[in-house]
């Protein structure tokens, strides 16, 4: 059986190598390693082989990592869950990083809640690109309305655009949707000079969103193997 390091070498060689057969610049395109459900000792071994960037779905469950682990300060926390209002709070006090935020309630309650010590939340805007019922994100009409709201709050930086596609796509109709989110990132570069980050594309369809213009990719089962 393979270890978290033998596959996270393994993810990263086909990220690289999709990256360089897309003929886009080396290192363009970051591997966030999903942890959650996993345990601590898990994330320390991936952190061992050399990954940084880790995202959590569940803000208790991810604090506590982050406490645990905070003697690893140079590890990067994303937040990559649906995020209720109540919880605002653990995610503004712990995280660098809130890739799912789709309101203007939610950011507003994140930059009050910024400690004054911490660098600002960075952070992306959830678009539900197949409008499905089941899923959070702002619609693609609604993006640049929160993006000039969020831009008026000091303590979040905007950094891009996330999204979840559907599950049960073809191959055509995946390469579409991530078509829609490199049209919608390239008309909010435009705006917003700091503007770097397009995050989609998981363990099943990374290859296709960096085919299709993904900056970032978030891996959990290829890395850790399936959740229990």
């Amino acid at each position: 059986m393979e270890t978290i390091a033998e596959r996270l070498k393994s993810t990263l060689q086909t990220l690289e190598q999709t990256v360089q057969d897309a003929k886009r610049p080396s290192h363009s395109v970051q591997l966030l390693a999903v942890s959650k459900t996993k345990p601590v000792s898990d994330i320390v071994l991936a952190y061992e082989a050399g990954q940084r960037c880790f995202g959590e779905n569940y803000v208790q469950e991810g604090a506590e990592k982050i406490h645990a682990l905070q003697h690893l300060s140079d590890i990067e926390w994303h937040f990559i869950g649906p995020l209720q209002s109540n919880k605002s709070r653990l995610v503004a006090e712990n995280f660098d990083w809130m890739q799912t935020l789709d309101r203007e309630k939610i950011a507003l309650r994140l930059n009050e809640q910024r400690p004054e010590e911490m660098p600002p939340l960075q952070v992306c805007i959830q678009v539900n690109i197949n409008d499905e019922s089941s899923k959070s994100g702002v619609q693609p009409g609604q993006v640049l309305a929160l993006a000039a709201y969020i831009s008026q709050l000091p303590k979040l930086t905007l950094r891009g655009l996330m999204t979840i596609p559907a599950v049960e796509q073809s191959e055509t109709q995946q390469r579409q949707t991530f078509a829609m989110m490199k049209n919608l990132f390239e008309q909010l570069q435009l705006h917003y000079s700091q503007v770097d980050t397009l995050s989609m594309g998981m363990s099943g369809d990374m290859q296709l969103a960096i085919e299709e213009g993904a900056t970032m990719v978030r891996v959990g089962t290829a890395i850790f193997g399936r959740r229990n």
